[in-house]
């Protein structure tokens, strides 16, 4: 922690801590070997035009102490591969269509199976659907209605994405043996099932309904590239997105029916307040530099967002899906040149953090007051 190194491409003065806003820069990271030796280590992207670096290493908080560096080695792997945008799609259906009641998983599946369909022939390769959208109308008991993964329900998704070559995360309530989740089924271009995400934090009735809660944040390899999943009160607790942006997506996928934050602040039927949805959307995506695909089951507000925070697609209330390019490949740098996706990681202090890891934490016993 208390090692760092940087490049610099230019040449800054050997006493200069701060390079201005002229020059770019980039962290290189670390891995402990032991306990006396860090070993860096990394692939950059020199700017265009570039000829030369200078290698910074630093001792930092402390006053006392000694390191000793080995000379670096610096290889050219000539020019650095292009990333494709992925084209991404949330699909929805219109808001007064959404919010019209389907009462059979077939009538459900055929609403977002068909509208899904429509993003493939615009050229998506990643589409979201809303939570438990599968059964979400769907008279019954949690057990009752439940559903298979894979089965029957998915399986005609399954069959899009084989057509199409297309990633698409389904919502349903999924039943494995005598447990009910609350699922997100990432179906992967091929049609099998990349994975399955389990709703971690249960909204506040859904915790006492019998849905069992999961007990992971996975990101799974597909396609189109990393993809993570929240489901909608995850989306409340901060520690949700941080360990699927930790797992390195590049995507997180968050179907979620409405946000307690954006809303109105009194008793009553909840109220989108969309100005704080964009705020919370965009700093969750900012914070743990992945594209936020966002599928609100009532459909307005439904979003897509890059590594930057810019809203690349938002559902209006009138649209069937929304559909926008993601530039995967691209370097956002800050003003001072460094680059935002390496100073979001490299600034954290994780051992710092180990004192709210436990079960109890002192500081939580101020939480228990209204």
């Amino acid at each position: 922690d208390e090692l760092a190194a940087m490049v610099a491409w230019a040449e800054p003065a050997p006493d200069n801590v701060r390079f201005g806003t002229q020059m770019q820069w980039d962290y290189v990271f670390s891995t402990i070997v032991d306990d006396h030796t860090v070993h860096y280590a990394g692939v950059l992207v020199a700017p265009e035009g570039n000829d030369s670096l200078a290698i910074r290493n630093t001792l930092r908080w402390t006053a006392v102490g000694q390191m000793a560096c080995a000379v670096p080695q610096v290889t050219d792997l000539g020019l650095a591969p292009t990333v494709a945008p992925v084209r991404v799609a949330v699909v929805t259906g219109k808001e007064v269509d959404a919010r019209t009641q389907r009462p059979t998983v077939a009538e459900a599946v055929e609403f977002y199976a068909t509208r899904t369909q429509q993003a493939c022939d615009e050229g998506a390769k990643l589409i979201a659907l809303p939570e438990v959208c599968l059964d979400w109308h769907v008279a019954g008991t949690l057990m009752e209605k439940a559903l298979a993964v894979p089965g029957p329900a998915t399986d005609r998704f399954a069959d899009l994405a084989r057509q199409y070559g297309a990633t698409i995360v389904v919502g349903l309530h999924e039943r494995v043996d005598r447990e009910v989740f609350n699922t997100a089924a990432v179906i992967d271009a091929d049609g099998s099932i990349a994975g399955t995400y389990h709703k971690v934090h249960l909204a506040s009735f859904e915790a006492f309904s019998g849905v069992v809660p999961g007990d992971g944040f996975p990101v799974f390899d597909t396609a189109v590239g990393r993809i993570g999943c929240n489901i909608c009160m995850d989306s409340s607790a901060t520690e949700s997105s941080r360990m699927v942006g930790l797992n390195g997506a590049d995507f997180l996928v968050l179907p979620i029916m409405g946000d307690h934050r954006a809303s109105v602040w009194r008793r009553g039927n909840p109220k989108l307040d969309e100005e704080r949805w964009r705020s919370i959307m965009r700093v969750r995506a900012m914070d743990n530099q992945f594209c936020m695909v966002v599928a609100r089951n009532n459909c307005t507000a439904s979003c897509i967002i890059d590594r930057s925070g810019e809203f690349l697609a938002y559902n209006d209330g009138t649209a069937d899906f929304v559909i926008a390019d993601v530039p995967l490949g691209a370097n956002f740098r800050k003003w001072n040149g460094g680059c935002f996706r390496q100073v979001n990681w490299r600034q954290r202090r994780p051992h710092i953090y180990g004192a709210f890891m436990e079960r109890n934490p002192a500081a939580r016993a101020r939480l228990t007051d209204s």
